[in-house]
């Protein structure tokens, strides 16, 4: 659920050359507030393939040892990041296996953002960046994703009901990335801010 001062209606937009410049100044803020704790931070989601249609927030993955919520959420909220409340923000099944994450909100008045933190080596991680990747290699797939995007956008606006129609469409998307991941022998890149 976005927070009062986040849109609850979801607008899709053509690619934008600032966003790699929004993820690194992210990136800087979530290093300095999270420290060793972090052990890889990603540009994750649409608005880390350059030329695929997104809404206009960015998605950040931050890898972790383990899941300290405590720890974790008291760092974040120290830099001004507010913890999402709902079930969904705090466990994902990504290929079959449920996985711990915690989701951040920016600031109140901050670039919109998603801060999903996850375990190193977990599927959710690999999940984030095997998406990130196909659609960087395949042109076809990643327009066919950002049409898609739009014109579901434009007859499901509601951020919840979007996310719901969207779900069962990933699964698939992702079915063809794990036969690109097989062909390529494409691994997760290691801990490092890319």
């Amino acid at each position: 659920m976005p927070f009062p001062d986040e849109p609850a209606l979801v607008a899709v937009v053509d690619y934008r050359p600032q966003w790699p410049a929004d993820f690194d100044r992210l990136a800087t803020t979530l290093q300095d507030a999270l420290g060793d704790q972090a052990r890889a931070i990603d540009h994750v989601g649409s608005t880390s393939v350059p030329g695929l249609a997104a809404k206009d927030c960015v998605d950040v993955q931050v890898r972790v040892d383990a899941i300290e919520e405590d720890r974790l959420v008291a760092l974040l909220a120290a830099a001004g990041f507010r913890c999402r409340p709902e079930p969904w923000n705090r466990v994902e099944v990504s290929f079959g296996q449920e996985c711990r994450k915690l989701v951040f909100a920016p600031p109140v008045g901050a670039r919109r953002c998603n801060v999903h933190v996850r375990e190193m080596g977990g599927q959710n991680a690999r999940f984030a960046l095997l998406f990130r990747d196909y659609l960087r290699a395949d042109e076809v797939a990643r327009l066919a994703w950002g049409a898609f995007k739009k014109r579901l956008a434009l007859s499901v606006p509601d951020l919840l009901d979007n996310g719901q129609v969207k779900a069962p469409a990933t699964a698939v998307l992702m079915r063809a990335a794990e036969r690109w991941a097989a062909e390529t022998g494409w691994r997760p890149a290691p801990g490092h801010v890319a």
